[in-house]
């Protein structure tokens, strides 16, 4: 197994490294790497669901979507990413245990007790360290993981979206937990830098077979384009995923109202606003529009109607 010690942290291209590797060579991968702070939404779900739009939004923080299934999940520089990539004979692919099991035993030597629980976390004490994911392409499996280092669990609460009410799809919802930081308990380990070393040299003892390597640089550009063509654009982050419909009752002034959008391909399709006529006007103009702060910004602008950020986020 090839073994790779990313030392980019944009999380753009640390994606899409996964999937460069996973569709571009034969070999066998773990690939570690540490990002910025980004939200990190699986592939079958809507982003405006799974985030605070407002939040991310005044806080320049990424949504971004991967190839793989599952939750969405917080990364920064105290979170430690994993992926393995394999071969793998079909009927026999998705093998959440297999992928995480060597990750439990690096753990254990640092003495931290982790645990498989439910469909794919690692926890340890109850409290949720890891998530993971999975992505097959033809006879190849890609595993992505966390591991919850020194991680911001304030930023990461706030990103995330606890009351999805107001959104009614069939796109795939989160299940959160209870998380902790392992800081907590590995005394020996003094950062994420630190402890992704010391996970890479684990590996490394385990098999000779094993070692690390880097990047050439035809790779590297190519891994930049695929990043820049799908990663880093709003078609793959927020036109891809599944149609929703969103109903939010709110007050601005004191005035009582109600917006209904449909949305599919992340267009607004249909809108409707029950309250001011001058705001119910313009639910026709929404059509059309990307379902995106900066796009209804633009149309309440356009009127000279004044809304903060607080009464623009009701929209979301």
């Amino acid at each position: 197994m090839f073994i790779i010690n990313l030392a980019s942290t944009d999380p753009f291209f640390n994606l899409a490294v996964d999937e460069y590797l996973l569709k571009n060579r034969k070999e066998e991968f773990l690939v570690l790497g540490i990002n910025i702070p980004s939200v990190i939404i699986g592939k079958h779900q809507a982003p405006h669901r799974e985030t605070e739009t407002g939040y991310i939004t005044r806080n320049n923080i990424p949504v971004i979507r991967r190839i793989s299934g599952g939750g969405t999940v917080f990364h920064d520089k105290g979170n430690l990413n994993f992926s393995f990539i394999s071969n793998s004979t079909p009927g026999k692919q998705i093998d959440f245990r297999k992928y995480t099991q060597p990750v439990i035993q690096f753990l254990a030597t640092e003495g931290v007790e982790a645990k498989f629980e439910g469909k794919n976390d690692l926890k340890v004490n109850g409290l949720k360290i890891s998530g993971n994911a999975e992505h097959v392409w033809r006879n190849r499996v890609l595993h992505h993981g966390t591991l919850l280092f020194d991680s911001q669990l304030e930023i990461m609460k706030r990103s995330i979206r606890k009351d999805n009410s107001c959104y009614f799809s069939r796109a795939v919802v989160s299940n959160p937990s209870p998380v902790t930081n392992l800081k907590d308990w590995l005394d020996s380990i003094k950062n994420t830098y630190e402890l992704k070393q010391k996970m890479l040299q684990f590996f490394i003892s385990q098999n000779d077979k094993n070692q690390e390597v880097d990047l050439s640089r035809d790779e590297t550009a190519e891994i930049n384009n695929l990043a820049d063509l799908k990663y880093r654009t709003w078609e793959w982050n927020f036109g891809y995923g599944p149609s929703y419909q969103f109903k939010n009752k709110f007050e601005i002034n004191g005035i009582s109202m109600t917006v209904n959008l449909s949305v599919k391909d992340g267009i607004i399709q249909e809108c409707t606003i029950e309250g001011p006529c001058v705001l119910a006007e313009y639910a026709k103009k929404f059509s059309g529009l990307r379902h995106m702060p900066e796009d209804i910004s633009s149309i309440f602008r356009e009127g000279k109607v004044i809304m903060n950020d607080d009464e623009l986020f009701n929209f979301f």
